[in-house]
């Protein structure tokens, strides 16, 4: 009697053991992820050109390959085909720079001149991000931060 209970409480050690391990793995896994994101928008000033600022928090468990980035105005196409992936493939990439863990803060800003201003939309604008791990996993948000076009 004495052994069949030692054999139960082994096997159930081995069951626990084995789904915790899946557990991490799986864990280990995950898709990259973003948070903490916001725009700054400025206008030119006179002959000073404005900019655009974007930062974010990536983190991969895999490591982060690449994120890209794309300001859309509220009421372009996007809004009404969705923003895919595909769109994102050949935008400009942020600068990211290790922030702890598996976790990068990366930066994008591109200056904006006179004539952009000028020809850009006036209103809502939202910021897309492609976020790439090195095991090719990817996460897109479509509205990760929005700004004013005034």
């Amino acid at each position: 009697m004495a052994r069949r209970i030692v054999l139960a409480v082994a096997a159930g050690v081995v069951v626990l053991g084995g789904a915790g391990a899946f557990a991490l793995a799986y864990a280990g896994e995950q898709p990259p992820s973003v948070a903490h994101s916001a725009a700054g928008y400025a206008a030119p000033v006179g002959d000073r050109d404005g900019s655009l600022t974007f930062t974010t928090d990536v983190t991969a468990s895999a490591g982060v390959k690449d994120v890209k980035v794309l300001a859309w105005p509220a009421n372009s196409s996007f809004a009404k085909q969705g923003l895919t992936a595909k769109d994102m493939a050949s935008v400009e990439s942020a600068v990211c720079k290790p922030s702890g863990g598996d976790t990068v803060r990366c930066t994008y800003t591109v200056p904006v001149t006179r004539a952009d201003a000028e020809a850009s939309e006036r209103g809502v604008w939202h910021v897309a991000v492609l976020a790439t791990a090195k095991d090719g996993d990817t996460e897109l948000v479509t509205k990760a931060a929005d700004f004013t076009v005034a």
